[in-house]
């Protein structure tokens, strides 16, 4: 007899953050005042002009399926697009755009996993993409990385934990939860090395633009092999939207139209031709101050986090993330970011979330919050900590 549910889900873990901001919502409910810091979202508002792109599209009320892989305009944009922030030439064939960037990552790993193929990521890493391997009854090895490395593998970490069994690497460049850039000679000579071995590479990008000191470099600079993952989300501030997009390399073109074909029908056609304003010249200059801000909450919260006796071993580069080691201040990082959301009504993520290296010792802050909220966090947790 069979049994259900299917036997995966015992592998498959709750996405914590999701559910500390459920007891958030419990308590605003409640007329609590709850300062945000726990979910990777923007707090600003999806600009005017992919708004009104929307709206233009859903007054003619031909709210109809367009083509598995996207509309082809909105393709061709995104491959326009990089050309011009990045000089890579990437055909609008190999892009596919996608129910979110889950979705996107989905697809790649829907095509490449086999069961039993091991895949390696960092850990600490984004939660979902171990499910995701998971998902599709491949083995996700995590890699230790810390601040001595950014928080990101090296060619080294990689021969290491290579065997016959990987069948390739996912990594993120900005990464969550850290907000670090791999290093362009790095992510080089990871590409060469995952070629070499006869695996496939998957490269999230979906923080690029999000980036300070430096702009961040694609992965198709190193070779157009590469599986990329990009998002509406995050710098186009369209997380509600849920539009993304996959970079394919051209062999594996039409396997995974299939797959988008019968596992999503098509991405939603209200967001797609709102997304077609987002590489309008007035959005990226609002995004582009956008940017701007973020990084002025990152100057601030950093020496004031600091300063209440956190440890942040890499500055994060990108992203809106401080990766924080609170073991001078808690034990239990889980059990300090309930009781701190319970006690002072500030919610952050304990580092359960994103992996088995030394999470306890660990919360992810999100400065997604204006910098008048960012002070009032800080007085909180310091009154918190007395």
């Amino acid at each position: 007899m069979p049994r259900f549910p299917a036997s995966r889900l015992q592998r498959i873990a709750p996405f914590h953050v999701m559910e500390l901001l459920a007891r958030a919502k419990v308590l605003e409910a409640q007329g609590r005042d709850i300062i945000h810091m726990e979910v990777g979202e923007p707090d600003f508002t999806t600009p005017p002009t992919i708004i009104a792109a929307a709206q233009a599209h859903l007054a003619t009320g031909r709210v109809f399926y367009t083509p598995a892989l996207g509309l082809p305009e909105l393709r061709q944009a995104i491959a326009d697009f990089y050309g011009t922030r990045y000089g890579v030439s990437v055909p609008a064939s190999r892009i596919v755009v996608t129910a979110g960037a889950s979705g996107a990552l989905l697809l790649a790993l829907a095509c490449l996993c086999e069961p039993g193929s091991e895949w390696l990521l960092t850990d600490p890493g984004y939660p979902c993409n171990a499910n995701f391997v998971r998902s599709f009854d491949g083995v996700p090895i995590g890699i230790p990385v810390d601040g001595h490395n950014k928080f990101q593998p090296t060619l080294a970490d990689l021969q290491r934990h290579w065997n016959e069994r990987t069948a390739g690497a996912l990594f993120a460049s900005p990464a969550n939860p850290t907000g670090t850039l791999l290093d362009d000679d790095v992510l080089a000579a990871i590409a060469g090395y995952v070629r070499d071995q006869g695996g496939q590479l998957i490269v999230d990008e979906i923080y690029h633009g999000l980036t300070y000191e430096r702009e961040a470099t694609t992965a198709l600079q190193f070779g157009d092999d590469i599986f990329v993952v990009q998002s509406f989300s995050k710098y186009f501030n369209m997380t509600g939207w849920r539009l993304g997009w996959l970079v394919v390399p051209e062999r594996f073109a039409r396997d995974v139209e299939r797959l988008a074909q019968n596992l999503f029908i098509a991405p939603s056609t209200p967001a797609q031709h709102a997304a077609l304003a987002a590489f309008h010249p007035d959005t990226l200059a609002l995004l582009e101050s956008r940017r701007a801000e973020f990084g002025l909450r990152r100057d601030f919260l950093v020496p004031e986090i600091e300063k209440l006796g956190f440890k942040i071993s890499a500055k994060p580069e990108g992203a809106f993330y401080l990766y924080a080691d609170c073991s001078a201040l808690t034990a239990d990082s889980e059990r300090f970011a309930h009781d701190l959301l319970e006690t002072a009504g500030v919610a952050l993520t304990p580092g359960i979330d994103f992996g088995s290296n030394a999470p306890k010792s660990h919360v992810r802050l999100a400065y997604t919050a204006n910098t008048e909220h960012l002070a009032e966090a800080v007085d909180r947790l310091r009154r918190y900590l007395r």
